[in-house]
């Protein structure tokens, strides 16, 4: 289970301040106590999405943006816990729907970016 603590929402909530679909995500998370992958679920059907499993359904929509996740600013980006920009980038640039942008961004934090880009960066082939 990938959880955050209610003072982790608080300072999310700060940094994301300019971002209403990620507030929204936010107070799911809160009212799921914390578990950002029951509230992404939640989050996803209101967005129209349909989860087809609940065990492990955000790793694998997650999965559907390593390629953007990990180039080097969003790497960074989330590396120093500046969320918005994959959120925002997610929101507007890509088919994730606003409302999971924000859970997704904060898996690949608590996972860790380095180990959500592992297979990534290893599946990559290297220019000469």
């Amino acid at each position: 289970m990938i959880a955050i603590t209610p003072q982790e929402i608080i300072q999310l909530r700060a940094c994301l301040a300019d971002y209403p679909e990620a507030l929204i995500a936010l107070q799911e998370i809160e009212d799921c106590e914390g578990d950002v992958e029951d509230a992404a679920i939640s989050l996803a059907l209101r967005a129209g999405q349909e989860p087809d499993t609940n065990e492990q359904w955000l790793a694998g929509f997650s999965k559907r943006y390593r390629h953007i996740v990990c180039q080097p600013q969003f790497r960074g980006a989330l590396t120093a816990n500046q969320l918005g920009t994959l959120i925002n980038y997610l929101s507007q640039e890509t088919d994730c729907p606003a409302l999971v942008a924000a859970p997704v961004a904060i898996y690949v934090t608590k996972f860790g970016v380095e180990s959500f880009c592992r297979s990534f960066d290893s599946s990559r082939v290297p220019t000469t």
